[in-house]
């Protein structure tokens, strides 16, 4: 290799482009963004779609079915999921990893407007937008008071959002729980009666009078002027003037048979804060922007804003996201910076000052590359890449030690300084090479990984790569240059305490150990086949999750009642719950918000939409309680299960792609009684599995609807069409969006025509209203049509254009997700399921599938590669076989490891068992590289693998004793997230090591040592 010797000749340019590329890496860690998880788009697209008063089995035929057909033709589909309650649409729609997702949000709102048409004209709203985690509200501001009226806090709410909007860095701003306002025009019904003006024909004149048509251009004494028309109304008192009827001479304005005033729409979301009531302001960060940056700027405007509020209003800041992100990075940084220490620590004990200051000198150097590279990559500084780099910090200086320690033992054997470093890094460069490549390659099946998993975690892979590739650099170019001024060799008789601990340990214990297992060959690996499959045996008591909780300060309630409930019944039992939670002295706030979920606050929860029966309660515990939020959501279980009429469930904030909940089985079918039997016996099955708990199904209660049954036969006597019924009761129940109205301010609002009613009318109000007949004849409703009640669907599931039912739980602390859901499956696989129906297993284990199901191929290919590499540098087959024997070694430790600890072998533990692939190979191919060396020079098998064993035990123990001590911090600290990946690599090192050692050896001596 000529590397080392071009980088010691031409120094000058070395130490430049070393200082260069330091220098880029500083200046990126201080201008990178900076945020608490990860920034990536997600292939998911959402449709929402708005239809108030409609029941679930209207809005499948009207809304549902067509855009499902039309979404359907749109390729990338992986699988999509309907969900119709009354008034309310919404579908998700998640497409293959790869896709780019801003086309494919493309693709569904040309789809979506295709399809317009053939939807009700009468849809409050229709949206498609796409999910990502940048939609996260990077803070919640509450207005509070109790005596302000809504229209007062919602014009505060709209003036803070107009400052915040200004906040550089700020990508939108949210007002909610406040209820819009529109245009009310109350109709009559009885003067219009008497007048013979019937509904359609206020609908018309106030359409036909809004119309704002442009009237073209027209060129005048060489200008062009554009012509603007008169249409469109500047003023309620313009409304009012409308002519609906005109006959006879005498001419009726709208403002006779109705009043025209602003009316906020019926409430359908109610906020408090701390039990009073409250309105909130949200916002979203913008990819790339710096979140303590804009926070800083938000509460300084926040802090004015304070000062000009009326005395009873009150803007409390809710939640900060930017003081979650500070505790998380600098908890990541304490435990990098501690890492950095030990690994210091360790290279100064076992090589002294001058040469562990060469090899630390790798560690920040490495870093910073890395960092330049990490934002040259788009990625911000986040919990991803700071693991990354807490990853690669033990790795970091392996190359250096290795590089240091040959050029040593060079200079023992009398070789000049500088000979010594061009020949000591010359003969192991390739081994180094080799080493690095092999694991980086062990990380690339994670940054290979197209689902939503490894879009959250592809930054962790490639900071290690980028932190491994600068080391490598350095190893090579720098530390040869660096080793050959600054080291000096002391007396063998005044060796370190470390090497005289090894000098023992190579003299004693390893020396009788590894001649007898030469000796023994074919003993030694039957004992270590039988320890790695009795490792294996163990496994299932190990146990297997996705992603553990956030271990976050926050948790959720939410509180659930029989779909159909009124507003006012769920905001009853949302009380009850509010005064539990306000009784508990670890809280510091509770954001309530029923009718609808609290605004989105973390990457993987989604808020519900409108839904009368729902309400969830937001908790922010004070700082000093943020380690204690798993034991109080367990008590919280307790004492709210005893509430009546809800299920009510208390969740923890968790790591990881979105998931309903751990536990989800699905019934597909089609006909809706017959799923909601089956769902009400998954059910049971569920709920007397031990282990779940919180088992929701939506359709376990039955749903009665209030019926206008139209008397066709009479209605078409009459001549009364059954649009003008349908328009009609809409009207008078909902009320009846007709046209749009702006102000003088800009702002606009619905026209919505309705029946002057009480806001929530009674079924006598019905014997009040009018339809009319074509031949403009008005009739009392109950001429034409009856009220009955009529049992319907709660809701309606779609999974792939299949009708469905869903049933979740939520597991207890101390079982495991796996087991439980295995057990389930296991009754459902005896259950009598009737033809043409059956399950579909969602959930953790659905997302465990997805997660690592995609990593096959990539390892597949990736072990490929090692082994391609590895057969570049023996030129054999058979050494690489070797080498690889070291992985279940190495397993063994891992399993051990987690069942001592108690961890499950989670996402994170395959990230780090991956991790270990790359190490532990690392340890084989020097140990089989100089073992090779030494057979060129005449040596003996047994000879050359005593000698290659006692040579490399000490950059060996160095790397792994750097490697467990960079870890140790993250380990110890680094939470239910963290803790399994870094017990999984020490304890599969620290095996791998101690066998490594031996077996290596035992199998060079089987395979090669014959030929």
């Amino acid at each position: 290799m000529r590397l080392p010797k071009l980088a010691i000749d031409n120094h000058q340019f070395t130490i430049v482009m070393m200082a260069l590329l330091v220098f880029f890496g500083i200046s990126a860690f201080f201008t990178m963004p900076r945020s608490e998880d990860p920034q990536f788009k997600l292939p998911i697209t959402l449709i929402t779609a708005v239809y108030p008063g409609a029941n679930p089995l209207d809005l499948e035929k009207m809304v549902a079915d067509p855009i499902e057909e039309a979404v359907n033709e749109i390729e990338d589909i992986k699988k999509y999921e309907t969900v119709i309650r009354d008034g309310l649409v919404f579908m998700r729609i998640e497409f293959y990893g790869g896709v780019d997702p801003d086309e494919k949000e493309d693709e569904v709102r040309e789809k979506v407007n295709g399809v317009r048409d053939e939807l009700p004209e009468e849809l409050y709203s229709l949206e498609v937008e796409q999910a990502t985690p940048q939609e996260v509200n990077i803070f919640q501001i509450a207005l509070v008071s109790d005596s302000a009226s809504y229209r007062e806090l919602e014009q505060e709410a709209e003036q803070l959002k107009k400052i915040l909007e200004r906040v550089p860095g700020i990508r939108r701003v949210h007002t909610l729980a406040y209820p819009e306002q529109q245009v009310r025009v109350s109709l009559d019904m009885e003067k219009a009666a008497r007048l013979g003006i019937p509904l359609s024909r206020v609908i018309q004149a106030v359409r036909s009078e809004n119309a704002s048509i442009p009237g073209g251009s027209m060129d005048l004494g060489g200008k062009r002027f554009i012509v603007e028309t008169s249409g469109g109304y500047d003023s309620l008192e313009e409304i009012g003037n409308t002519v609906v009827h005109a006959a006879g001479g005498r001419v009726v304005f709208l403002r006779d048979i109705a009043s025209i005033t602003y009316h906020h729409r019926d409430e359908t979301y109610l906020a408090r804060l701390n039990g009073r009531p409250a309105v909130f302001v949200t916002a979203e960060q913008k990819a790339g922007s710096n979140i303590f940056r804009i926070m800083k700027a938000v509460r300084r405007r926040l802090e004015a804003f304070r000062r000009q509020l009326p005395a009873h209003i009150q803007a409390v800041m809710v939640f900060d996201q930017s003081r979650s992100v500070a505790h998380r990075l600098d908890g990541f940084f304490s435990n990098l910076l501690q890492g950095i220490f030990l690994v210091g620590l360790v290279v100064l004990f076992a090589m002294g000052l001058r040469a562990s200051a060469i090899v630390i000198l790798a560690i920040p150097m490495s870093i910073l590359i890395a960092l330049g590279f990490v934002d040259l990559s788009g990625y911000a500084i986040q919990q991803m890449t700071i693991v990354g780099l807490v990853i690669a910090l033990g790795l970091l200086v392996d190359n250096a030690i290795v590089v240091t320690e040959n050029v040593s033992r060079f200079l023992r054997m009398g070789y000049p300084a500088r000979e010594a470093a061009v020949r000591g890094t010359a003969q192991i460069g390739w081994p180094v090479v080799s080493a690095t490549l092999t694991t980086v390659l062990a990380f690339l099946p994670i940054a290979a990984m197209q689902s939503t998993t490894g879009s959250f975690i592809r930054s962790m892979p490639l900071t290690v790569t980028y932190a491994l590739l600068a080391s490598l650099l350095i190893s090579l170019s720098l530390t040869p240059y660096l080793s050959s001024k600054f080291l000096r060799i002391r007396p063998e008789k005044d060796g370190r305490l470390f090497q005289r601990l090894i000098r023992r340990l190579i003299e004693g214990p390893y020396r009788k150990t590894l001649g007898w297992a030469l000796t023994h060959p074919v003993r030694v690996v039957m004992i270590t086949v039988g320890v790695f499959l009795g490792s294996l045996a163990l496994f299932p008591l190990v146990g297997v999750s996705l992603f553990p909780k956030a271990e976050k300060p926050q948790f959720l309630i939410n509180i659930d009642l029989p779909d159909g409930t009124s507003l006012w019944k769920t905001d009853a039992v949302a009380r009850q719950v509010e005064a539990v939670v306000a009784r508990l002295p670890e809280v510091q706030h509770y954001a309530t918000n029923v009718g609808h979920g609290n605004p989105q606050v973390y990457y993987n929860t989604f808020p519900a939409r409108e839904k009368s029966n729902h309400a969830q309660l937001f908790v922010q515990l004070k700082p000093r309680y943020a380690l204690k939020t798993g034991a109080l959501v367990e008590a919280l279980r307790d004492t709210l299960s005893h509430i009546p009429g809800a299920k009510i469930q208390v969740k923890e904030f968790e790591q990881g792609p979105p998931v309903d909940a751990p536990i989800s089985i699905k019934i597909i079918g089609d006909d809706l009684g017959m799923l909601s039997r089956l769902a009400r016996d998954v059910e049971e099955v569920i709920a007397s599995t031990e282990g779940a708990i919180d088992v929701n199904n939506p359709l376990s209660t039955a749903h009665t609807n209030l019926h206008v049954n139209i008397n066709r036969t009479k209605a078409s006597l009459f001549g009364v069409p059954t649009a003008t019924v349908d328009q009609t009761v809409r009207a008078a129940i909902a009320g009846l969006p007709i046209s749009r109205f702006r102000d003088a301010g800009g702002e606009e609002y619905d026209i919505v025509v309705r029946l002057p009613f009480r806001e929530r009318p009674t079924v006598r109000d019905f014997d009040r209203v009018y339809v009319a007949s074509v031949t403009g004849q008005l009739l009392p409703l109950n001429q034409v049509a009856r009220l009955e009640f009529k049992a319907g669907p709660t809701r309606i599931d779609h999974f792939n254009l299949e009708r469905t039912a869903k049933v979740t739980a939520n597991v207890a602390a101390g079982y495991s997700v796996d087991r439980v859901t295995r057990k389930i499956i296991d009754r459902l696989e005896r259950y009598p399921w009737p033809e043409g129906y059956r399950y579909y297993v969602a959930g953790e284990l659905e997302s465990r599938q997805e997660a690592f199901g995609g990593l096959t191929t990539a390892i597949v290919i990736a072990m490929i590669a090692i082994l391609g590499v590895l057969v570049l540098q023996f030129r054999s087959y058979i050494q690489p076989v070797i080498v690889f024997a070291a992985i279940p070694v190495a397993v063994v430790g891992s399993i051990l490891a987690l069942l001592i600890t108690g961890y499950t072998f989670s996402f994170t533990a395959f990230v780090g068992l991956t991790s270990l692939v790359g190490i532990v190979i690392n340890n084989a191919i020097i140990l089989v590289d100089y073992t090779n060396q030494l057979r060129r020079e005449g040596k003996d098998v047994f000879s050359a693998l005593r000698e290659a064993g006692e040579t490399r035990l000490t950059p060996i123990l160095l790397t792994t004793a750097t490697t467990v001590g960079g870890l140790l911090p993250l380990t110890l600290r680094g939470g239910t997230m963290w803790a399994p990946m870094g017990w999984t690599i020490i304890g599969g090192l620290i095996v791998s090591t101690a066998l490594t050692l031996i077996v290596v050896p035992v199998l060079y001596r089987l395979l090669v040592g014959r030929d």
